[in-house]
């Protein structure tokens, strides 16, 4: 129950998930940069961009500090839940049938309400990860797209997608540094204190790709 109680929302950051909204595809007017017609491939780390970029290290710095105290509130509920089981436990014997009982039903409440309020702040805390990591995608989506136009690449592949497995690839064609330093000079937000060592959401669906142009 320690363990339940400790982990709390730092635990529950470790395994939320969300759900990446569908970018628009660039306008149908954009210019392209490679007029030859020939194949240029470039790959990106697209979650790892998002959550490297300034914006989004930044609003997870706020989002970790505003739970912070329910975090401390539910450690606190536990440690109390799992001192007084173990008071329970040593004092059984010495108890009457119904004192036992009694005792029993209230830590068993107890124990119903800490974990009502651990799901509700975990639900709370996935969807604000979610709201935040949705947004920010489908800005940094945009700007890699921008990107990706203006130097003449054809195909952009996801590395970090289990749906696109890339075996190989060369250093030069990793467009995820420029792509998130891009971005980052376009929100104009300057980098954070302090870096985020924090896992990046799985979104389930990938950002659409651009439409190809009518030649």
């Amino acid at each position: 129950m320690k363990r339940f109680a400790a982990a709390a929302l730092l635990a529950s950051g470790l395994i939320f998930t969300a759900a990446a909204q569908t970018p628009a595809a660039p306008a149908a007017g954009a210019p392209a940069a490679n007029p030859t017609g020939s194949t240029k491939i470039a790959v990106i780390a697209f979650q790892a961009a998002v959550g490297r970029t300034n914006e989004f290290q930044r609003a997870m710095i706020d989002i970790q500090k505003k739970w912070e105290p329910k975090q401390q509130q539910l450690k606190t509920q536990g440690d109390e839940v799992e001192n007084q089981t173990k008071q329970l436990q040593a004092q059984q014997a010495s108890l009457s049938d119904a004192e036992r009982e009694s005792r029993a039903k209230t830590l068993e409440d107890k124990r119903k309400t800490l974990e009502r309020n651990f799901e509700d702040a975990r639900e709370g805390y996935q969807q604000e990860v979610q709201t935040l990591y949705n947004s920010t995608a489908t800005k940094v989506y945009d700007v890699m797209a921008s990107y990706a136009q203006q130097n003449g690449y054809t195909l952009v592949l996801d590395v970090a997608a289990e749906t696109t497995p890339v075996l190989y690839a060369i250093e030069t064609t990793d467009i995820t540094k420029p792509v998130i330093d891009a971005y980052n000079t376009k929100s104009g937000v300057p980098a954070p204190p302090q870096t985020v060592d924090a896992p990046i959401p799985s979104p389930q669906a990938k950002p659409a790709a651009p439409k190809a142009k009518p030649q």
